[in-house]
């Protein structure tokens, strides 16, 4: 016989990697997509500012368990700097501070990156979402106040100059860690070559796992329309959403048992035997019959969840299972 198999119709699980345009807050951009989807739970991975356009991760559903995941990920910036002005946002919205008349050549700006790759010492610009005594630091400076940031250790894998169109602008593309302020970057780049300078473009290319082949435009997600409230997603809304999985795709996988993925669910840890079983220990992601089962850590031979992930059928599934 069969019966109807319970589903929840609101849940949707998965990632929409957002072109974010540039003009919206990170915030308004998510607050524009849960009114077409209509999620029970969502979740960004990494602010990208007004001016800035790009990769931004959404995590819907289930995925918001794993966003630590892809803000921990690298992430690829291309932003373009105006020399001889420095402003006080270290972009194009801040009133001019400091102005110079020098403009470095393209040999002098590919001389000094060296000394801006690696783990390197930044101090965050004073219009930031840092925190001073509990306050968030832009609040503090548009309130007037000083705004003084202690340096922080960040990671710069990769700086390049892409263009020097003309004698004001260049263009660069960094790969970097978590924490990283392109802004800040620009401005201490300057500096360092004896001028000053902004940020007047800023494209986020890669965010993790993400990058500009898995980017929506938001505008194609409002064309589609809206999800009709508990009625699930189109299939046109759920061709555009990624698997929970693609956010740990940076950590080792294990396959289990239906039996063990049944304990992992309950909390309980599972000895792993035999010649199959990792020689490594840490993060794993664990699946069971190709759906994810949760975030696990190994410990001595014991795979122990750390995160369980309760999965909704897949949009198009049959309403019923047979018993």
């Amino acid at each position: 016989m069969a019966r109807r198999k319970k589903t929840n119709r609101n849940a949707i699980d998965g990632w929409l990697v957002l072109d974010k345009p540039v003009g919206l807050t990170s915030n308004d951009a998510l607050t524009r997509l849960k009114k077409i989807l209509h999620p029970q739970k969502v979740g960004h991975a990494g602010t990208l500012d007004p001016l800035a356009s790009g990769c931004l991760p959404i995590a819907l559903g289930e995925a918001t368990k794993t966003v630590s995941f892809v803000m921990d990920g690298r992430k690829v910036y291309r932003f373009a700097v105006r020399w001889g002005i420095e402003t006080e946002t270290d972009d194009t919205e801040g009133a001019a501070v400091a102005t110079s008349d020098t403009r470095p050549s393209p040999e002098e700006i590919r001389a000094v990156l060296p000394e801006f790759t690696g783990t390197i010492l930044q101090v965050p610009p004073a219009y930031s979402a840092i925190k001073v005594d509990g306050e968030r630091a832009y609040d503090l400076a548009r309130a007037g106040e000083t705004v003084e940031l202690q340096p922080r250790e960040i990671d710069v894998h990769r700086l390049d100059l892409v263009d020097c169109p003309d004698a004001d602008h260049a263009v660069f593309e960094a790969e970097c860690g978590k924490g990283t302020y392109v802004r800040a970057l620009s401005r201490d780049i300057a500096r360092r070559l004896s001028t000053r300078g902004h940020v007047t473009e800023l494209r986020r290319l890669v965010v993790g796992p993400f990058d500009e082949e898995d980017m929506i435009p938001l505008a194609t997600v409002e064309d589609l329309g809206q999800c009709a409230p508990g009625g699930g997603l189109s299939e046109a809304h759920a061709s555009l959403i990624l698997p929970v999985a693609t956010a740990l795709d940076d950590i080792p996988a294990l396959a289990v048992s239906r039996q063990d993925a049944a304990r992992l669910r309950k909390g309980q840890g599972v000895l792993l035997r035999g010649r199959d079983a990792p020689a490594f220990s840490g993060l794993v992601s664990v699946s069971s019959l190709g759906e994810l089962v949760a975030i696990g850590e190994i410990e001595r031979g014991e795979l122990l969840p750390r995160r369980v992930f309760n999965l909704a059928a897949p949009t198009g599934a049959a309403d019923f299972e047979r018993i």
